[in-house]
């Protein structure tokens, strides 16, 4: 068998921040890595703040103006970050502001967890809203000042 795109990334030398993963069609895929792979500290996305984020920023960005667009956003299972599946009319700016809007409002966010009721969620107490904050809060100082340029894998 063929090597997916994603396995022929060097995750030794890749960083936190925001990349174009492939593009399929009218599908764009992005790599928002919230945590660096293979770190020595072994510090990853634990399940519980994962299930935080998930419904945070599914919720956000299918409420956004872009709504039609967005197709997907789900976490990585090496638990270093999540795939954000947008079709190609929302141009690399516009998803990289998204994406910083997105954590603004998780690093934010105080309340009730959206769809973290028992008939809602298949595991609904599984989350960690401090550990979605702390790493929303990271990820706005890493995308600060990211653009399109930066969407391209380090090689």
């Amino acid at each position: 068998m063929n090597k997916i795109a994603s396995f022929q990334i060097n995750h030794d030398i890749l960083n936190k921040g925001m990349y174009t993963s492939r593009m399929d069609g009218d599908v764009i895929t992005y790599d928002i890595r919230m945590k660096k792979p293979n770190n020595p500290e072994r510090d990853y996305i634990t399940p519980a703040g994962g299930h935080t984020i998930e419904h945070l920023m599914a919720t956000w960005m299918r409420n956004s103006a872009y709504t039609d667009s967005i197709i997907y956003i789900g976490p990585m299972g090496c638990q270093t970050g999540f795939y954000f599946l947008v079709r190609d009319t929302i141009s690399p700016e516009t998803a990289i502001r998204l994406v910083q809007e997105c954590f603004a409002y998780i690093h934010h966010f105080t309340g009730e967890i959206p769809g973290s009721k028992r008939i809602e969620c298949g595991q609904y107490d599984l989350h960690d809203l401090e550990e979605a904050k702390a790493i929303a809060a990271d990820m706005c100082a890493v995308l600060k000042n990211w653009t399109p340029e930066n969407l391209v894998y380090p090689s």
